[in-house]
């Protein structure tokens, strides 16, 4: 096993970790879950820049790769969804455990911003459709590379979890001290807008990039 592939298998083990740390009601679980994320999302850009450069392209990277990838977003909007979800009763004993899950949705100057259950369906329903349509393209010849508006959906959809999973530790951490100044307050803000925005354009390019590969690439299945 060469060194990008261990690299994205170290990816792969540490999704679990990635998933299950932001259910600890604790500054300090939060802020390893946020740190542990952002080792793996850079990771994800240097193993394959490692495999291009120094041709170490393989059959195997090429099925971890894709599967570390799949891992990682599932690993992160889970728990997104759920400690972003308003709860029905704020006082439950489901809410107790999270960590008062209400609290963990973005602030903006226009009211919390969570994820809503659609975002993440056409999130996740995008990447399964790609998987699928990439490996019956490929049994009929037709390799299927990452476009630009594809890579720019990674790109914001990274900044989004960033900031998602940075508020869970930074939200969690004002409440244990009582921190409620003006810039606090401000810091709140930015973040939530910075989240939000970076959410609306993954989306917008989520479902933009998978039409133009339907444009591009349906024909392979006409013939």
């Amino acid at each position: 096993m060469n060194l990008p592939n261990a690299i994205t298998v170290g990816r792969i083990l540490v999704a679990p970790l990635i998933a299950a740390l932001p259910f600890i009601n604790s500054p300090f679980a939060r802020l390893a879950a946020f740190l542990v994320y952002i080792i793996a999302a850079i990771s994800d850009y240097y193993d394959g820049m490692l495999a291009r450069t120094r041709n170490l392209i393989t059959d195997l990277g090429s099925l971890l790769d894709p599967l570390a990838d799949k891992l990682l977003l599932f690993a992160t909007l889970i728990p997104m969804f759920v400690l972003m979800s308003p709860p029905a009763d704020p006082i439950s004993a489901t809410t107790a455990s999270f960590g008062a899950a209400h609290s963990l949705r973005f602030q903006t100057p226009f009211g919390p911003v969570g994820l809503p259950w659609w975002v993440m369906a056409v999130v996740l329903g995008r990447e399964l459709f790609m998987t699928i349509f990439r490996q019956l393209a490929a049994r009929r010849g037709v390799v299927i590379s990452a476009i630009g508006p594809a890579k720019w959906k990674t790109g914001f959809q990274s900044v989004w979890v960033g900031a998602a999973y940075f508020w869970f530790f930074a939200a969690t951490l004002a409440a244990s001290r009582g921190w409620s100044t003006q810039a606090w307050n401000w810091f709140a803000y930015f973040n939530g807008i910075v989240g939000t925005v970076t959410m609306v354009a993954a989306v917008f390019l989520t479902i933009y990039s998978l039409i133009l590969y339907m444009m591009r690439y349906s024909r392979v299945f006409s013939s």
